[in-house]
Parts: C-alpha cells; structure tokens; sequence
C-alpha cells in the first residue's frame, strides 16, 4: 500500500496491540468481502492471542457457508459485545444494522474499509479507497505485522478479492490485487473450486428468479439506463430469499447498450433497496450518496421508502441527470 497510509496501518496496529478481546462488525446483507475480511481479521486475532468474534445482522449467505469459520458468525442478539468493536468493510454506522448498539457501547473502535464515501467515524480509521477490495488492506495488514498466511486466510482474503472486482474484471482491480492472488496460487490455494463455489453453483430459486426479473427488464432513456424491479410478493412466489437477488443488478449491467443499471427490490419492511450499477461513465456512487447511500464510483446502492412509482422516476431521473454530467465534465 502507498506510504501515505502508513501511519494510519501504525494506528490500527497499535490499537489492536493495545486490547485483549474484540468484537468484528460487517455490514448488513454481506457479501464476500465484508465476511471475508472479517474472517481473515479474526484468525490474525486469534493468532495474537486474542478474544474475538464477528458479528453480522444477517445470517451469512449459503454461498458464503464454505468461508473457513463462516459457522462461528453470530447475530448481535448473540454476541458478547467486547469493548474494543472493529469495523470491517462498513462505509458507515447504519450498515452494522441492528449491531450497530455494539459500535457505540464500545470503550475504543476501529474501521478498516476502502469505500471512498467512509467519513471516518471510527476512533482509529484505516480507509484506503484505492484498494479493489478491504481485503487488500487486511492482507496489508498481515505483511505489516509479520502474520503468517495460511490456506485457510489465503481463500478468505481471495474471496474478498474476487468478489468485489467482479473476478478482476471491474475497473477497481489493481495490481497488487492481481499479485496478491498469484501469490496464493503459488502458495497452493484451489482457485478452480473456490470460484465453483462463488460463481458456479447456484440454488434453483436463484436461477428462477433472475430469469424472471430478466425477462421484465426495462430500457429507458434510449437505451442507456437499464431498470429491473422485484416486488415483495413476486419474490415469495418462486420461493425465493433476498440472497437469492445478489447479482440481478449485474445481469442488467451486462446489456450491451446499458451505461447504467439499476435494480429496485422490494424489502419485507416495504422499503426498497436501490442497487446501482455503471460501465466507463457515470458515478452511480454520487447518485447512492444523495439518497443516503453509498458505495464506489461504479457500484453503489441505497433505501428509498416512497411508493415504488416514485422510487423507480427517482432512479430514472438521477441516472439521466447522471449520465448528462458525466458527458459534459
């Protein structure tokens, strides 16, 4: 990592040095790289000599039950609650969801994450926004404290990695991103099953779903903006879960006019989750950040709690209004 951070590494090194029991915070409705970094986090702990646990407000997706101690993840009501709470792979507070009571009950904190949006809200904060993943900067962390990388660690951090690069082909993959992961395969790590597990196997009620929404998929502004929409009850028809929707927004994405995609899904509390999704132009990041939300430059998401009619002309206008300034800066 670039010399700039050193002394925020130096920061969290200290502050881990410094206590005996942690409490790892990820962020709700986890993906590989908040659970992945958090589980790597908790092994380099208890390496040390630690006490510590990780802690999510979603059970941990099917797809992600393979992570080495991905069983041991508990839900806040759970949880110990230890005084030092360190914050993986959370841009802000309202993503601990309901751990967030963990966060601000605790004597010292920390945040590790690469989101450009983070503010800083932990007392020690190590926010790299260059990194392709929080991963890269635990396995930074690693090297900096002269931790050892075991298979186990190695397929934490890769998923982290791969997952959040969309298998390195989004524009956030870096090179050490790259190296990182030769390093792995030279170390022995099976990528060839690991990606199996990630990409490859799917439940039924997935691929039902995602060829639903697919199919109803709408184009707008010429094209340029793609809209998916799932209602609460389409879901519970085919049987489906939230997890099962991960990816959907990708799928529009991949049209080959869509310069930005957008996938509304209804939440069982009648709000709507608005997932966001850009190509070469168009901050979707700036768009999620004037929503309450937030997220990266190509990927970002937020909650909207208006009818569904006015949630889906919001996200039309602010991808038009989007993609208009990004051809005139």
């Amino acid at each position: 990592m670039k010399n700039e951070h050193d002394q925020d590494f130096d920061s969290l090194i200290e502050f881990i040095g410094k206590g005996q029991r942690f409490t790892l915070l990820t962020h709700i409705s986890p993906d590989g790289d908040t659970l992945g970094s958090a589980l790597a986090t908790y092994m380099l702990l208890v390496k040390l000599g630690k006490c510590a646990e990780v802690v999510c407000s979603n059970p941990v997706p099917k797809i992600y039950s393979f992570l080495p101690h991905a069983g041991s993840v508990k839900l806040p009501e759970h949880a110990e609650g230890y005084e030092n709470v360190l914050s993986i792979d959370c841009a802000d507070t309202p993503r601990f969801g309901r751990a967030i009571r963990m966060f601000n009950a605790a004597e010292a904190t920390a945040a590790i994450d690469h989101h450009i949006t983070n503010p800083y809200f932990a007392g020690t904060n190590l926010v790299i926004p260059d990194a392709s993943a929080t991963a890269e900067i635990i396995h930074e962390l690693y090297l900096r404290m002269d931790m050892p990388i075991d298979v186990e660690v190695a397929a934490c951090l890769y998923t982290g990695i791969v997952t959040d690069t969309g298998n390195l082909t989004y524009s956030n993959t870096t090179p050490n991103a790259v190296r990182i992961i030769a390093d792995f395969l030279e170390m022995g790590l099976d990528i060839t099953e690991l990606n199996r597990r990630i990409y490859r196997t799917i439940p039924y009620s997935k691929a039902r779903i995602q060829g639903f929404v697919a199919s109803r998929m709408q184009l707008e502004h010429g094209g340029d903006i793609g809209i998916a929409v799932l209602t609460r009850a389409q879901l519970l028809d085919f049987g489906a879960t939230n997890e099962d929707c991960e990816g959907i927004v990708d799928c529009v994405r991949d049209v080959d006019c869509v310069k930005i995609a957008v996938f509304i899904r209804e939440g069982a509390d009648g709000t709507y989750k608005v997932s966001l999704r850009s190509k070469s132009i168009g901050d979707v990041g700036r768009i999620a950040n004037a929503h309450g939300g937030g997220g990266h430059e190509r990927a970002a998401g937020y909650t909207a709690s208006e009818p569904l009619t006015t949630v889906i002309a919001n996200a039309i206008d602010e991808a038009v209004r989007e993609l208009n300034r990004s051809s005139e800066e």
